[in-house]
């Protein structure tokens, strides 16, 4: 049981003219009171810090003269989105309906105050990613996007540069994927403020420290996820300008997947965390890299102990008996000497024996195609020239035929052709007579 008050606890302050004291809760239920009381009232501004809790959705509205907090509940959110075709995000220009809110918290709970809103319409891209689009389309104009690009990146970097928040999360990010990777460089720490107002100035004079180190071969600019603006310093006009006359690649891991600053477009590579800008800086894994040269020594040093023992043991071999080694190979000359000199005779000999068989056999083939020509070739003479004989057309006219032609000699094949030519030469075996048709 809570124990009772102390009245004089609760006593006011000696002098004051102010009333009270009242207990907190009170004057707490009083001020929501009076602040749900104010006029409903629309407000127009740029939507920012956009954040999602299970019951209530979480922003900012914000313009060149000041900022207020919103919170609208996830009902009143699906809806609006129901009836709206431009989803609300980061940077857009908003109109949003509703009135001052206060919850006046608890014993265990922290008070809050927001803008309760109950109706949202997007009213336009915000004057933020308006102007960050400008200075985007003006750089890449400039050519400030490649310069960068075209810098040689060392493969194995002896010094790595890191521009990042000195408490931030990614300084951690950076050391345990370099760790990772075994990769036992030097690293540049350059701590500056990643979020705020004086952050890209910082950043700019930290990258010109580093581009300045001789040893420094690759810099990393770090940053955790946030709000577009939270990484607005990123897209500050200066530094990007600064990032692209640098003469040491710059690798940027700013935010999350979803993030896309300027740096990231001036900068050689584009990184999605600091994780992976490290892994970018140090193209090689270390730990596998050492493992392969090692098991390559390994292998050389088998292979090389392989090939001295055998060359050393026919060393050996050919210096215990050198004399009976050349007499030996002399022998094996000279037997071969023997053996080539006798397998040539041999194959001279086969060679002109076949010759002269083959030279016997063609002059018998010869003698009988001649000898079978002079019989032959008189006999088939005789056997043409009948067979020319029995062809020829004019001892088909001996025998009685003629053949009928027209006046130009043209044959006449049927009687029909020869009625419709009325004048015809007959053709007989001893001469031409003209002839008219007079059958029709």
């Amino acid at each position: 049981m809570a124990a009772a008050p102390d009245p004089a606890a609760q006593a006011g302050i000696p002098g004051s003219e102010l009333a009270g004291p009242f207990g907190v809760g009170e004057y707490a239920r009083a001020l929501r009171g009076r602040l749900r009381a104010f006029t409903r009232v629309q407000l127009v501004g740029e939507l920012v810090n956009l954040r999602t809790s299970r019951a209530r959705m979480y922003f900012e509205l914000r313009d060149a003269g000041g900022a207020i907090p919103c919170a609208v509940w996830r009902t009143d959110w699906d809806a609006i989105l129901e009836r709206t075709a431009t989803k609300p995000c980061e940077g857009v220009q908003v109109v949003v309906a509703g009135g001052c809110d206060y919850y006046p918290g608890s014993a265990n709970a922290s008070p809050s105050f927001s803008f309760a809103v109950h109706d949202l319409r997007v009213a336009g891209e915000g004057d933020l990613l308006a102007r960050i689009e400008r200075l985007r389309r003006q750089l890449r104009a400039e050519g400030l996007f490649e310069p960068q690009k075209t810098l040689p990146r060392p493969l194995l970097p002896r010094s790595i540069g890191v521009v990042t928040g000195e408490e931030g999360k990614a300084r951690d990010d950076v050391r345990a994927a370099l760790a990772r990777r075994g990769w036992a460089g030097r690293l540049v720490w350059a701590f500056a403020p990643v979020q705020d107002r004086h952050a890209a100035p910082a950043i700019a004079r930290a990258l010109g420290d580093l581009a300045a180190v001789a040893e420094v071969e690759t810099v990393i600019v770090a940053r955790g996820g946030g709000s577009l603006a939270d990484l607005l310093c990123f897209c500050d006009e200066t530094l990007c300008r600064t990032v692209a006359l640098l003469g040491v690649p710059v690798i940027a891991s700013v935010g999350h997947h979803s993030d896309r600053t300027l740096l990231d477009d001036v900068a050689a590579i584009s990184c999605s965390t600091p994780t992976h800008a490290a892994e970018a800086a140090v193209g090689v894994d270390c730990v596998q890299a050492r493992a392969a040269v090692s098991l390559a020594a390994a292998r050389l040093r088998t292979h090389g102990r392989r090939a001295m023992l055998s060359r050393a043991r026919m060393l050996a071999a050919l210096a215990r008996a050198p004399d009976s080694h050349v007499q030996r190979q002399r022998s094996h000359l000279h037997q071969h000497v023997r053996e080539l000199r006798a397998i040539g005779r041999r194959r001279v000999e086969v060679e002109r024996g076949l010759a002269e068989r083959r030279a016997l056999v063609l002059k018998r083939k010869c003698d009988s195609t001649l000898l079978d020509c002079r019989r032959r070739a008189p006999r088939e003479l005789q056997r043409l020239a009948l067979a020319l004989a029995a062809h020829d057309p004019q001892r088909t006219l001996a025998r009685g035929y003629a053949v009928v032609e027209t006046a130009q000699g043209e044959p006449l094949m049927s009687a029909a052709q020869a009625r419709a030519a009325e004048d015809v030469r007959l053709r007989f075996s001893d001469g031409v007579l003209g002839a008219r048709i007079t059958e029709r």
